[in-house]
């Protein structure tokens, strides 16, 4: 989850009413656990005015109406996907995967494996960075379980196709190693190798329910998220979180995010980096 696209100018022309907004705003922290302030108005119509007239469908509340029915969960499955941000990046916050190298991989070079969890998958660039670093580091004695809400993006993430502007801050060791040029129809892009997408596992979870048996791990990135929940959501999902980790787990959250006040499952190591508290 990342920063909002801009606005087109049809979005701007074409704002729902303020009860109109209300009722997607509970209906996607019903669903998704995510708050939508009023704010977030242009976001909702740059996002969802293309699937009421692809709907022939003239109001909000007309849409409204149709996701909410039996008859149009399909159109609800999309709805939420397109209203869920998902911009990133390779090597975000690099303090993350500096902490990874010199505080986590030195602990696993007895021979124990390395389980981790990138919880806000996305497109896969994050994902990717952490296989990278572990496939470097650990050899292969570690294991990666990737999710997000949006199935579209985990599919996008599985082909691990990126254009070449996506991928400078890989480093060019890892771009040697890990990436291939695509050529002809695919000039301008590059694939994650086979062997390493082979390792990565993607799957599609929801944060805000509770989670399915996906096992115990040694770190969890839940990385941008949170600041989209409101307190006692954070709460919940933390909750669902430290249930997961092993002891004296690790928690990466992102630069802008903070566990004070929230929770007291986690105690912080440094800036948006927590270990679970036993």
């Amino acid at each position: 989850m990342g920063a909002v696209s801009s606005m087109t100018v049809e979005s701007i022309n074409h704002l729902p009413s303020d009860k109109e907004f209300y009722l997607f705003q509970q209906l996607i922290l019903d669903k998704l656990g995510i708050f939508l302030p009023l704010q977030k108005k242009a976001l909702l119509s740059n996002r969802l005015w293309k699937r009421l007239r692809e709907c022939d469908l003239n109001s909000y509340q007309d849409y409204y109406r149709l996701i909410v029915d039996k008859k149009g969960e399909a159109e609800l499955h999309v709805a939420l996907e397109l209203v869920t941000t998902n911009e990133t990046y390779f090597f975000r916050e690099q303090k993350h995967f500096d902490y990874m190298e010199q505080s986590i991989f030195p602990m696993f070079r007895n021979g124990s494996k390395l389980r981790v969890w990138s919880a806000a998958a996305s497109t896969g660039e994050e994902p990717y960075s952490i296989a990278m670093m572990l496939a470097d580091k650990c050899q292969s004695n570690w294991e990666l379980e990737c999710s997000d809400v949006n199935n579209t993006v985990i599919e996008q993430a599985r082909r691990g196709v990126y254009p070449e502007s996506r991928i400078r801050n890989i480093p060019q060791h890892y771009l040697h190693r890990f990436c291939r040029k695509g050529i002809g129809p695919q000039d301008g892009f590059v694939r994650v190798t086979q062997d390493l997408r082979d390792r990565v596992n993607f799957f599609t979870l929801n944060l805000h329910y509770d989670f399915p048996d996906i096992g115990k791990f040694d770190l969890v990135f839940l990385r941008n998220v949170l600041i989209y929940f409101e307190n006692d959501t954070k709460e919940k999902v933390l909750e669902r979180i430290a249930k997961v980790l092993n002891p004296n787990g690790v928690l990466f959250v992102g630069h802008s995010e903070s566990l004070h006040g929230v929770t007291q499952r986690f105690a912080p190591i440094k800036p948006a980096i927590y270990r679970l508290v036993n």
